[in-house]
């Protein structure tokens, strides 16, 4: 009962967190408006390090920043794992 209580909030935890990553994405693109430069301010402290660690590996390349793809797809990676890890204890 209190690991999978463990599983299923960090499931839901992850989630939140991969949704709020897609909005700094798509807000990034809106940089210039002024609702979004706040919305930005506010995400940018949660999201960065995150993706700063991609960011170390992948510069942007000709101005396009690809490293959230493949922050999106460790996190999903890790999100679908976590049902495998529960039926494994």
């Amino acid at each position: 009962m209190g690991l999978s209580f463990i599983v299923q909030s960090l499931y839901t935890f992850l989630s939140i967190y991969m949704f709020l990553l897609f909005v700094r994405i798509l807000l990034s693109w809106f940089q210039t408006a002024d609702w979004a430069f706040q919305a930005m301010a506010f995400l940018s402290p949660i999201t960065d390090p995150y993706l700063n660690v991609f960011r170390s590996f992948i510069p942007p390349l000709g101005g396009i920043d690809i490293s959230p793809i493949l922050a999106i797809l460790l996190l999903q990676f890790v999100q679908q794992s976590l049902p495998m890890l529960l039926s494994a204890i």
